[in-house]
C-alpha cells in the first residue's frame, strides 16, 4: 500500500491497463492488486537470490524450449516483464547446458540481479549498460559468444528497430530487433514467458523457434518472423485476459501506430 501511495504515474499507468483488459473503469482495490502482485514478484526474485530453488513446469506447444533446455546451443531467449519472466534467465540458470547472457540497464536497485550473478556464477553473465542507446552494442558482444542471450522484447524504448502488431485491440509499436539480429548472427529465437503458481512452480509457455532458412530472401524470412512474434503476442493476451495482473510494465503501453501494408494481421 506504501509504494502504491507514493507511485502516482504507475498507479495511472496500471488504472489505464487494467481498465482496457477489463473493458470498464478498475477499481482502487484492482490497481492495489495489481501492486501486490509485482510485489510479490519482487520477493520472489530476492527468494531465489537467497538460495530458493524453483521448479519450472512447460505448458502445452513448448517442446522447442524444453528441447533446447536438454541440449543447450547459441540461441536468443526473448521474454517481457510478466509474471516470473523478468526472472527467467535466472530460473534457467544452472539448468540449462549453455550458460545465458542477459543485457541490462544499469539501474540505482540492481543489487538483486548482482547478487543472483554471484548464486550462479558461470551460468549466468550480466552485461551492463548505462544508457539504452548502448543496448545494441552491448547485444552484439553477447551474440559474438557461443552462449544463450536473453533480450526483453516488450518496451519500445530498448529495441533499435519497432514494427506494429496486434496487441490489446489495437494496433501497437514493440521492438523487433531480436529477429533482425537472428538472421544477421543466424541463431535461432525462443520466445517464452513465466507465470507464478503454486508453492514456487512457475508454468513456462513458449512458442515455436524461429529460425533463418538457407538461401531465403531476407522479406520473406522477416515476413516469418512477423508471423511469429504476432502469434506470441496472441499467445500472451490470451493470459493476460485470464489473469490482468501479471502485466509488470507500470508505464505507459505500447503506443498506438498505423500499421503498414505489409505488417502483420
Amino acid at each position: 500500500m506504501i509504494a502504491m501511495a507514493g507511485m502516482p504515474k504507475q498507479r495511472k499507468y496500471s488504472r489505464e491497463y487494467l481498465s482496457l483488459v477489463f473493458g470498464r473503469p478498475a477499481t482502487t482495490q484492482e490497481v492495489f492488486h495489481h501492486f501486490f502482485a509485482f510485489e510479490e514478484a519482487l520477493m520472489q526474485r530476492l527468494r531465489i537470490a537467497n538460495g530458493k530453488h524453483i521448479e519450472c513446469e512447460y505448458s502445452p506447444g513448448s517442446d522447442d524450449f524444453r528441447q533446447w533446455m536438454e541440449n543447450g546451443g547459441p540461441v536468443i531467449l526473448g521474454t517481457m516483464h510478466v509474471g516470473a519472466s523478468d526472472m527467467l534467465g535466472f530460473q534457467l540458470a544452472g539448468k540449462s547446458q549453455n550458460p545465458i547472457y542477459l543485457v541490462r540497464q544499469r539501474v540505482a536497485n540492481s543489487h538483486d540481479t548482482e547478487a543472483l550473478s554471484r548464486r550462479f556464477g558461470s551460468a549466468l553473465h550480466f552485461i551492463w549498460v548505462n544508457e539504452p542507446s548502448e543496448m545494441l552494442y552491448a547485444l552484439k558482444e553477447a551474440l559474438e559468444t557461443t552462449s544463450a542471450v536473453a533480450i526483453q522484447c516488450d518496451r519500445v524504448e530498448q529495441g533499435a528497430r519497432t514494427e506494429v502488431f496486434e496487441f490489446l485491440g489495437s494496433s501497437r509499436l514493440f521492438p523487433f530487433t531480436i529477429y533482425h539480429l537472428a538472421l544477421i548472427f543466424e541463431r535461432p529465437v525462443l520466445l517464452s514467458f513465466g507465470i507464478p503458481g503454486a508453492n514456487g512452480l512457475s508454468q513456462l509457455y513458449a512458442a515455436p523457434r524461429y529460425s533463418k532458412i538457407p538461401g531465403e530472401p531476407k522479406e520473406e524470412s522477416l515476413k516469418r518472423a512477423r508471423d511469429h512474434f504476432q502469434g506470441f503476442l496472441r499467445l500472451l493476451e490470451s493470459r493476460l485476459r485470464e489473469d490482468p495482473y501479471i502485466w509488470f510494465n507500470f508505464l505507459p503501453l505500447n503506443p498506438v501506430s498505423t500499421p503498414a501494408p505489409d505488417s502483420a494481421k
